[in-house]
Protein backbone atom coordinates (compact mmCIF):
# COMPACT_ATOMS: atom_id res chain seq x y z
CA UNK A 1 0.00 0.00 0.00
CA UNK A 2 0.99 3.62 -0.26
CA UNK A 3 2.29 4.73 3.12
CA UNK A 4 0.99 8.08 4.30
CA UNK A 5 -0.06 10.11 7.30
CA UNK A 6 -3.74 10.76 8.06
CA UNK A 7 -3.46 14.23 6.51
CA UNK A 8 -2.78 12.88 3.01
CA UNK A 9 -4.76 9.67 2.63
CA UNK A 10 -7.72 11.14 0.72
CA UNK A 11 -9.96 11.77 3.74
CA UNK A 12 -13.38 12.99 2.56
CA UNK A 13 -16.33 14.36 4.54
CA UNK A 14 -19.24 12.20 5.63
CA UNK A 15 -20.91 10.63 8.66
CA UNK A 16 -18.38 9.26 11.14
CA UNK A 17 -19.08 6.02 12.97
CA UNK A 18 -16.73 4.35 15.48
CA UNK A 19 -16.34 0.88 16.97
CA UNK A 20 -14.45 0.07 20.16
CA UNK A 21 -14.66 -2.79 22.62
CA UNK A 22 -17.92 -2.61 24.55
CA UNK A 23 -17.96 -1.65 28.26
CA UNK A 24 -18.93 -5.26 29.05
CA UNK A 25 -15.86 -6.57 27.22
CA UNK A 26 -13.57 -4.06 28.96
CA UNK A 27 -15.04 -4.99 32.35
CA UNK A 28 -14.51 -8.69 31.67
CA UNK A 29 -10.91 -8.02 30.67
CA UNK A 30 -10.27 -6.10 33.89
CA UNK A 31 -11.22 -9.16 35.95
CA UNK A 32 -9.20 -11.71 33.96
CA UNK A 33 -6.43 -13.71 35.60
CA UNK A 34 -2.95 -13.44 34.08
CA UNK A 35 -2.24 -15.29 30.85
CA UNK A 36 1.09 -17.11 31.41
CA UNK A 37 2.22 -16.36 27.85
CA UNK A 38 4.65 -13.43 28.10
CA UNK A 39 4.91 -10.37 25.87
CA UNK A 40 7.32 -10.54 22.99
CA UNK A 41 10.55 -8.69 23.66
CA UNK A 42 9.65 -6.19 20.93
CA UNK A 43 6.26 -5.55 22.59
CA UNK A 44 7.80 -5.07 26.01
CA UNK A 45 10.50 -2.77 24.63
CA UNK A 46 7.91 -0.65 22.81
CA UNK A 47 5.70 -0.26 25.89
CA UNK A 48 8.63 0.46 28.20
CA UNK A 49 9.90 3.06 25.76
CA UNK A 50 6.49 4.73 25.65
CA UNK A 51 6.36 4.77 29.45
CA UNK A 52 9.90 6.16 29.73
CA UNK A 53 9.20 8.96 27.27
CA UNK A 54 5.85 9.71 28.96
CA UNK A 55 7.54 9.90 32.36
CA UNK A 56 9.93 12.39 30.79
CA UNK A 57 6.94 14.67 30.20
CA UNK A 58 6.23 14.02 26.51
CA UNK A 59 3.20 12.29 24.98
CA UNK A 60 4.43 10.65 21.76
CA UNK A 61 1.63 9.00 19.74
CA UNK A 62 3.02 6.06 17.74
CA UNK A 63 -0.05 4.30 16.35
CA UNK A 64 -0.14 2.83 12.87
CA UNK A 65 -3.13 1.82 10.80
CA UNK A 66 -4.80 1.37 7.47
CA UNK A 67 -7.49 3.10 5.41
CA UNK A 68 -9.52 1.76 2.49
CA UNK A 69 -12.87 2.25 0.78
CA UNK A 70 -15.92 0.05 0.45
CA UNK A 71 -18.35 0.72 -2.41
CA UNK A 72 -21.48 2.76 -1.71
CA UNK A 73 -23.15 3.52 1.61
CA UNK A 74 -22.03 0.70 3.87
CA UNK A 75 -24.44 -1.64 5.64
CA UNK A 76 -23.23 -0.85 9.15
CA UNK A 77 -24.58 -4.08 10.66
CA UNK A 78 -22.68 -6.13 8.08
CA UNK A 79 -19.56 -4.03 8.59
CA UNK A 80 -19.76 -4.50 12.35
CA UNK A 81 -20.04 -8.27 11.95
CA UNK A 82 -17.05 -8.19 9.59
CA UNK A 83 -14.95 -6.17 12.03
CA UNK A 84 -15.84 -8.43 14.95
CA UNK A 85 -15.18 -11.58 12.90
CA UNK A 86 -11.82 -10.26 11.78
CA UNK A 87 -10.94 -9.31 15.37
CA UNK A 88 -11.75 -12.80 16.63
CA UNK A 89 -9.52 -14.29 13.93
CA UNK A 90 -6.42 -12.68 15.48
CA UNK A 91 -5.82 -13.46 19.15
CA UNK A 92 -3.42 -10.60 19.81
CA UNK A 93 -6.36 -8.17 19.47
CA UNK A 94 -8.03 -9.86 22.44
CA UNK A 95 -4.88 -9.60 24.51
CA UNK A 96 -3.28 -6.83 26.53
CA UNK A 97 -0.86 -6.13 29.38
CA UNK A 98 -0.96 -4.92 32.96
CA UNK A 99 1.82 -3.70 35.18
CA UNK A 100 2.63 -5.47 38.45
CA UNK A 101 5.36 -3.31 39.87
CA UNK A 102 7.91 -3.18 37.07
CA UNK A 103 6.74 -6.43 35.48
CA UNK A 104 4.30 -6.77 32.59
CA UNK A 105 1.66 -9.51 32.65
CA UNK A 106 -0.58 -10.53 29.77
CA UNK A 107 -4.33 -11.09 29.87
CA UNK A 108 -6.40 -12.56 27.04
CA UNK A 109 -10.15 -12.54 26.44
CA UNK A 110 -12.12 -15.57 25.29
CA UNK A 111 -13.85 -15.12 21.94
CA UNK A 112 -17.31 -15.30 23.52
CA UNK A 113 -16.49 -12.27 25.69
CA UNK A 114 -15.74 -9.99 22.74
CA UNK A 115 -18.36 -7.49 21.62
CA UNK A 116 -18.07 -4.13 19.89
CA UNK A 117 -19.83 -0.88 20.72
CA UNK A 118 -20.92 1.24 17.76
CA UNK A 119 -21.23 4.99 18.15
CA UNK A 120 -22.35 7.51 15.55
CA UNK A 121 -20.12 10.53 16.13
CA UNK A 122 -21.82 12.82 13.64
CA UNK A 123 -21.62 14.45 10.23
CA UNK A 124 -18.43 16.19 9.14
CA UNK A 125 -18.71 18.57 6.23
CA UNK A 126 -15.12 19.77 6.30
CA UNK A 127 -12.13 17.56 5.50
CA UNK A 128 -9.65 19.38 7.76
CA UNK A 129 -11.97 19.16 10.77
CA UNK A 130 -12.47 15.44 10.17
CA UNK A 131 -8.72 14.83 9.83
CA UNK A 132 -8.03 16.64 13.10
CA UNK A 133 -10.74 14.66 14.88
CA UNK A 134 -9.49 11.31 13.56
CA UNK A 135 -5.89 12.00 14.53
CA UNK A 136 -6.81 13.18 18.03
CA UNK A 137 -9.17 10.24 18.53
CA UNK A 138 -6.65 7.66 17.35
CA UNK A 139 -3.97 9.21 19.59
CA UNK A 140 -6.08 8.40 22.64
CA UNK A 141 -7.77 5.15 21.55
CA UNK A 142 -4.61 3.48 20.17
CA UNK A 143 -2.24 4.52 22.94
CA UNK A 144 0.62 2.16 23.80
CA UNK A 145 -0.01 2.62 27.53
CA UNK A 146 -3.77 2.03 27.44
CA UNK A 147 -6.13 -0.85 26.71
CA UNK A 148 -8.04 -1.40 24.51
CA UNK A 149 -5.35 0.05 22.26
CA UNK A 150 -7.05 0.06 18.87
CA UNK A 151 -10.14 1.55 17.25
CA UNK A 152 -12.19 1.08 14.07
CA UNK A 153 -14.01 3.87 12.24
CA UNK A 154 -15.98 4.46 9.06
CA UNK A 155 -16.89 7.62 7.19
CA UNK A 156 -20.14 6.90 5.39
CA UNK A 157 -21.25 8.62 2.20
CA UNK A 158 -23.75 7.76 -0.53
CA UNK A 159 -21.08 6.86 -3.07
CA UNK A 160 -18.50 5.17 -0.84
CA UNK A 161 -17.51 4.38 2.73
CA UNK A 162 -13.99 4.89 4.02
CA UNK A 163 -12.87 2.44 6.71
CA UNK A 164 -10.06 3.27 9.16
CA UNK A 165 -8.37 0.91 11.60
CA UNK A 166 -5.73 2.28 14.01
CA UNK A 167 -3.61 0.20 16.38
CA UNK A 168 -0.84 0.51 18.85
CA UNK A 169 2.21 -1.08 17.23
CA UNK A 170 2.22 -3.99 19.73
CA UNK A 171 -0.69 -5.46 17.76
CA UNK A 172 0.44 -5.19 14.16
CA UNK A 173 3.33 -4.81 11.73
CA UNK A 174 3.35 -3.52 8.14
CA UNK A 175 2.43 -6.90 6.65
CA UNK A 176 -0.54 -7.16 9.01
CA UNK A 177 -1.78 -3.77 7.79
CA UNK A 178 -1.34 -4.78 4.15
CA UNK A 179 -3.65 -7.77 4.65
CA UNK A 180 -6.51 -5.86 6.28
CA UNK A 181 -8.31 -4.31 3.27
CA UNK A 182 -8.73 -7.67 1.55
CA UNK A 183 -9.68 -9.63 4.68
CA UNK A 184 -12.21 -7.14 6.02
CA UNK A 185 -13.68 -6.47 2.56
CA UNK A 186 -14.16 -10.20 1.98
CA UNK A 187 -15.93 -10.62 5.31
CA UNK A 188 -18.09 -7.57 4.67
CA UNK A 189 -19.14 -8.53 1.13
CA UNK A 190 -20.00 -12.06 2.25
CA UNK A 191 -22.13 -10.62 5.04
CA UNK A 192 -23.93 -8.22 2.69
CA UNK A 193 -24.70 -11.16 0.38
CA UNK A 194 -26.28 -13.01 3.30
CA UNK A 195 -23.56 -15.60 3.62
CA UNK A 196 -20.39 -16.07 5.58
CA UNK A 197 -16.85 -17.16 4.96
CA UNK A 198 -15.40 -20.32 6.40
CA UNK A 199 -13.36 -19.59 9.49
CA UNK A 200 -9.79 -18.90 8.49
CA UNK A 201 -7.30 -20.78 10.63
CA UNK A 202 -4.35 -18.56 11.41
CA UNK A 203 -1.59 -18.88 13.95
CA UNK A 204 -1.78 -16.84 17.12
CA UNK A 205 0.78 -14.09 17.61
CA UNK A 206 0.36 -14.62 21.35
CA UNK A 207 1.62 -18.19 20.90
CA UNK A 208 4.47 -16.90 18.75
CA UNK A 209 5.47 -14.46 21.51
CA UNK A 210 5.75 -17.33 23.98
CA UNK A 211 7.86 -19.44 21.61
CA UNK A 212 10.13 -16.60 20.52
CA UNK A 213 10.72 -15.47 24.09
CA UNK A 214 11.55 -18.99 25.25
CA UNK A 215 14.11 -19.30 22.45
CA UNK A 216 15.60 -15.90 23.25
CA UNK A 217 15.81 -16.66 26.96
CA UNK A 218 17.84 -19.78 26.20
CA UNK A 219 20.86 -17.70 25.18
CA UNK A 220 23.22 -15.78 27.44
CA UNK A 221 25.89 -13.13 27.03
CA UNK A 222 28.39 -15.65 25.67
CA UNK A 223 26.24 -16.49 22.62
CA UNK A 224 27.81 -15.73 19.23
CA UNK A 225 24.88 -13.52 18.20
CA UNK A 226 25.34 -11.35 21.29
CA UNK A 227 29.06 -11.07 20.55
CA UNK A 228 28.44 -9.94 16.99
CA UNK A 229 25.99 -7.28 18.14
CA UNK A 230 28.49 -6.15 20.79
CA UNK A 231 31.16 -5.66 18.11
CA UNK A 232 28.76 -3.89 15.75
CA UNK A 233 27.55 -1.45 18.41
CA UNK A 234 31.14 -0.75 19.43
CA UNK A 235 31.97 0.18 15.84
CA UNK A 236 28.93 2.50 15.91
CA UNK A 237 30.51 4.39 18.80
CA UNK A 238 28.59 2.54 21.50
CA UNK A 239 25.16 3.38 20.08
CA UNK A 240 22.76 1.87 17.62
CA UNK A 241 23.16 3.49 14.19
CA UNK A 242 21.51 6.72 13.13
CA UNK A 243 21.02 7.82 9.52
CA UNK A 244 24.52 9.06 8.61
CA UNK A 245 23.71 12.53 7.30
CA UNK A 246 23.40 15.86 9.07
CA UNK A 247 19.90 16.24 10.51
CA UNK A 248 20.48 19.64 12.12
CA UNK A 249 19.98 18.34 15.67
CA UNK A 250 22.15 19.99 18.34
CA UNK A 251 23.31 17.48 20.98
CA UNK A 252 21.19 17.44 24.11
CA UNK A 253 18.18 19.20 22.60
CA UNK A 254 14.67 17.92 23.43
CA UNK A 255 13.11 15.27 21.21
CA UNK A 256 12.16 17.09 17.98
CA UNK A 257 8.89 16.97 16.11
CA UNK A 258 8.91 15.05 12.84
CA UNK A 259 7.64 15.46 9.30
CA UNK A 260 6.74 12.94 6.61
CA UNK A 261 7.82 12.88 2.99
CA UNK A 262 5.78 10.49 0.85
CA UNK A 263 5.70 10.23 -2.93
CA UNK A 264 6.08 7.91 -5.91
CA UNK A 265 9.74 7.09 -6.47
CA UNK A 266 9.69 5.50 -9.95
CA UNK A 267 7.09 3.88 -12.20
CA UNK A 268 6.53 0.16 -12.79
CA UNK A 269 8.89 -0.08 -15.78
CA UNK A 270 11.76 1.58 -13.92
CA UNK A 271 11.11 -0.61 -10.86
CA UNK A 272 11.23 -3.73 -13.04
CA UNK A 273 14.46 -2.65 -14.73
CA UNK A 274 16.10 -1.95 -11.38
CA UNK A 275 14.97 -5.33 -10.06
CA UNK A 276 16.39 -7.07 -13.13
CA UNK A 277 19.74 -5.32 -12.68
CA UNK A 278 19.93 -6.21 -8.97
CA UNK A 279 18.58 -9.78 -9.27
CA UNK A 280 22.01 -11.47 -9.50
CA UNK A 281 22.78 -9.94 -6.10
CA UNK A 282 19.44 -10.77 -4.46
CA UNK A 283 17.01 -8.21 -5.88
CA UNK A 284 15.71 -4.74 -5.17
CA UNK A 285 16.08 -4.83 -1.39
CA UNK A 286 19.81 -5.34 -1.83
CA UNK A 287 19.77 -2.63 -4.48
CA UNK A 288 18.05 -0.07 -2.27
CA UNK A 289 20.50 -0.66 0.59
CA UNK A 290 23.47 -0.53 -1.78
CA UNK A 291 22.19 2.69 -3.33
CA UNK A 292 21.66 4.17 0.14
CA UNK A 293 25.24 3.34 1.11
CA UNK A 294 26.56 5.16 -1.96
CA UNK A 295 24.31 8.18 -1.51
CA UNK A 296 24.79 8.76 2.22
CA UNK A 297 28.56 8.65 1.73
CA UNK A 298 28.22 11.43 -0.84
CA UNK A 299 25.94 13.40 1.52
CA UNK A 300 27.61 12.78 4.85
CA UNK A 301 31.11 11.55 4.11
CA UNK A 302 30.99 8.56 6.46
CA UNK A 303 33.50 5.88 5.39
CA UNK A 304 31.16 3.01 6.34
CA UNK A 305 27.37 2.83 6.12
CA UNK A 306 26.02 0.96 9.15
CA UNK A 307 22.35 0.19 9.61
CA UNK A 308 19.92 -2.34 11.06
CA UNK A 309 17.83 -4.05 8.37
CA UNK A 310 14.30 -5.11 9.37
CA UNK A 311 13.30 -8.70 8.54
CA UNK A 312 10.03 -10.49 9.16
CA UNK A 313 10.14 -13.39 11.62
CA UNK A 314 7.20 -15.36 10.16
CA UNK A 315 9.41 -18.40 9.77
CA UNK A 316 6.54 -20.92 9.96
CA UNK A 317 3.57 -21.10 7.62
CA UNK A 318 1.27 -20.90 10.66
CA UNK A 319 2.25 -17.24 11.07
CA UNK A 320 2.00 -16.21 7.40
CA UNK A 321 -1.53 -14.76 7.68
CA UNK A 322 -1.38 -13.86 11.36
CA UNK A 323 -1.74 -10.32 12.69
CA UNK A 324 1.12 -9.35 14.99
CA UNK A 325 4.50 -7.63 15.17
CA UNK A 326 6.71 -10.21 13.47
CA UNK A 327 9.86 -8.13 12.97
CA UNK A 328 13.52 -8.57 13.86
CA UNK A 329 16.64 -6.71 12.81
CA UNK A 330 20.07 -7.62 11.41
CA UNK A 331 23.09 -5.29 11.32
CA UNK A 332 25.05 -4.64 8.13
CA UNK A 333 28.17 -2.61 7.35
CA UNK A 334 29.01 -1.36 3.86
CA UNK A 335 32.34 0.41 3.26
CA UNK A 336 31.93 3.42 1.01
CA UNK A 337 33.63 3.02 -2.35
CA UNK A 338 31.32 4.96 -4.65
CA UNK A 339 30.94 1.80 -6.73
CA UNK A 340 27.33 0.65 -6.92
CA UNK A 341 28.13 -2.87 -8.17
CA UNK A 342 30.68 -3.27 -5.40
CA UNK A 343 28.11 -2.10 -2.86
CA UNK A 344 25.62 -4.64 -4.21
CA UNK A 345 28.08 -7.46 -3.64
CA UNK A 346 28.91 -6.22 -0.14
CA UNK A 347 25.27 -5.83 0.90
CA UNK A 348 24.46 -9.31 -0.39
CA UNK A 349 27.34 -10.81 1.58
CA UNK A 350 26.40 -8.87 4.74
CA UNK A 351 22.77 -9.95 4.57
CA UNK A 352 23.73 -13.57 3.97
CA UNK A 353 26.13 -13.49 6.93
CA UNK A 354 23.94 -11.57 9.37
CA UNK A 355 20.28 -12.30 8.62
CA UNK A 356 20.26 -15.06 11.24
CA UNK A 357 20.87 -12.38 13.90
CA UNK A 358 17.28 -11.20 13.40
CA UNK A 359 16.03 -14.43 15.00
CA UNK A 360 16.99 -13.16 18.47
CA UNK A 361 15.08 -9.99 19.48
CA UNK A 362 17.37 -7.00 19.75
CA UNK A 363 15.79 -6.04 23.08
CA UNK A 364 17.01 -9.37 24.51
CA UNK A 365 20.50 -8.76 23.11
CA UNK A 366 20.67 -5.27 24.63
CA UNK A 367 19.62 -6.66 27.99
CA UNK A 368 22.42 -9.23 27.80
CA UNK A 369 24.94 -6.60 26.77
CA UNK A 370 24.18 -4.76 29.98
CA UNK A 371 24.46 -1.40 28.25
CA UNK A 372 22.26 1.45 29.41
CA UNK A 373 19.94 1.90 26.46
CA UNK A 374 17.31 3.80 28.43
CA UNK A 375 15.07 4.88 25.56
CA UNK A 376 14.52 8.58 25.00
CA UNK A 377 12.99 8.24 21.52
CA UNK A 378 10.35 5.90 20.07
CA UNK A 379 12.93 4.77 17.48
CA UNK A 380 16.01 2.98 18.79
CA UNK A 381 17.74 3.37 15.41
CA UNK A 382 17.17 4.52 11.85
CA UNK A 383 15.98 2.10 9.17
CA UNK A 384 15.64 1.75 5.42
CA UNK A 385 12.94 -0.86 4.75
CA UNK A 386 12.02 -2.42 1.39
CA UNK A 387 8.91 -4.54 0.81
CA UNK A 388 7.62 -6.03 -2.43
CA UNK A 389 3.88 -5.94 -1.72
CA UNK A 390 2.59 -7.08 -5.12
CA UNK A 391 1.90 -10.67 -4.04
CA UNK A 392 -0.21 -9.70 -1.00
CA UNK A 393 -3.86 -10.72 -1.52
CA UNK A 394 -5.93 -7.82 -2.80
CA UNK A 395 -2.94 -5.67 -3.76
CA UNK A 396 -4.17 -5.24 -7.34
CA UNK A 397 -7.25 -3.43 -5.98
CA UNK A 398 -5.47 -1.04 -3.61
CA UNK A 399 -5.61 1.91 -5.99
CA UNK A 400 -9.33 1.33 -6.63
CA UNK A 401 -9.91 1.00 -2.88
CA UNK A 402 -7.84 4.11 -2.04
CA UNK A 403 -5.92 1.86 0.34
CA UNK A 404 -3.20 3.37 2.53
CA UNK A 405 -0.92 2.29 5.32
CA UNK A 406 -1.02 5.01 7.96
CA UNK A 407 1.80 6.35 10.11
CA UNK A 408 1.39 8.70 13.07
CA UNK A 409 4.10 11.32 12.68
CA UNK A 410 4.82 13.00 16.02
CA UNK A 411 8.28 13.13 17.65
CA UNK A 412 11.62 11.46 17.01
CA UNK A 413 15.29 12.04 16.31
CA UNK A 414 15.82 9.20 13.83
CA UNK A 415 15.13 8.71 10.12
CA UNK A 416 12.86 5.87 8.99
CA UNK A 417 12.51 5.17 5.27
CA UNK A 418 9.95 2.74 3.82
CA UNK A 419 10.01 1.75 0.15
CA UNK A 420 7.14 -0.40 -1.12
CA UNK A 421 7.04 -2.00 -4.54
CA UNK A 422 3.45 -1.73 -5.77
CA UNK A 423 1.92 -2.68 -9.10
CA UNK A 424 2.33 0.91 -10.24
CA UNK A 425 5.99 1.22 -9.19
CA UNK A 426 8.02 2.12 -6.12
CA UNK A 427 6.44 4.25 -3.38
CA UNK A 428 8.60 5.98 -0.77
CA UNK A 429 7.73 7.36 2.65
CA UNK A 430 10.24 8.91 5.03
CA UNK A 431 9.79 10.10 8.60
CA UNK A 432 12.50 12.56 9.67
CA UNK A 433 13.21 15.29 12.28
CA UNK A 434 11.54 18.58 11.42
CA UNK A 435 14.58 20.76 10.77
CA UNK A 436 15.54 22.66 7.64
CA UNK A 437 18.82 20.75 7.44
CA UNK A 438 17.11 17.36 7.71
CA UNK A 439 14.53 18.31 5.08
CA UNK A 440 17.18 19.43 2.60
CA UNK A 441 19.31 16.34 3.12
CA UNK A 442 16.39 13.93 2.92
CA UNK A 443 15.22 15.60 -0.29
CA UNK A 444 18.75 15.20 -1.64
CA UNK A 445 18.70 11.55 -0.60
CA UNK A 446 15.35 10.86 -2.28
CA UNK A 447 16.30 12.59 -5.53
CA UNK A 448 19.65 10.79 -5.63
CA UNK A 449 17.93 7.46 -4.96
CA UNK A 450 15.43 8.11 -7.75
CA UNK A 451 18.22 9.03 -10.16
CA UNK A 452 20.27 5.97 -9.29
CA UNK A 453 17.33 3.54 -9.56
CA UNK A 454 16.62 4.90 -13.05
CA UNK A 455 20.16 5.45 -14.30
CA UNK A 456 21.94 2.24 -13.29
CA UNK A 457 19.93 -0.17 -15.49
CA UNK A 458 19.77 2.45 -18.28
CA UNK A 459 23.55 2.81 -18.23
CA UNK A 460 23.88 -0.96 -18.32
CA UNK A 461 21.58 -1.20 -21.36
CA UNK A 462 23.41 1.57 -23.19
CA UNK A 463 26.77 -0.02 -22.46
CA UNK A 464 25.48 -3.37 -23.71
CA UNK A 465 24.59 -2.00 -27.15
CA UNK A 466 27.52 0.37 -27.49
CA UNK A 467 29.13 -0.20 -30.94
CA UNK A 468 32.77 -1.18 -31.24
CA UNK A 469 35.14 -0.05 -33.97
CA UNK A 470 38.31 -1.65 -35.28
Amino acid sequence: MRISDIQRCEVRPGRLVEWTYSPATVATAAALPPDPRPPAYIQESHIRTARSVREGGLFVPTWIGTAFDLPGRADLDALERALRGWTLRHETLRSGFRWAGDDMHRFTLDEDDVSLRREVIGDFGDEDTLVRYLQDRFDVAADALGWPNFIYAAVVRDDSTSVYLAFDHTNVDAYSLHRIPDEVSELYMAGVAGGSLADASVGSYVDFCEQERANADDIDGTHAIVGRWREFIARCGGRLPAFPVDLGLPPGDPLPTQKLLREPLVDADAAAAFEAYCRPYGGSMVGVLAATSVIVHELGGQPVYRTVVPFHTRVKSAWSDSVGWYVGGAPIEVPATGDFDGALATVRAELQANRSLARIPLARVLRLLGADFRPTSPDLYSIVSYVDARMIPGSARWTEQRAYGLLRVSYGDQVCVWINRLHEGLWLACRYPDTDVAYKNMRRYIEALRDLVVSVPAHHRNRAVEPTFS
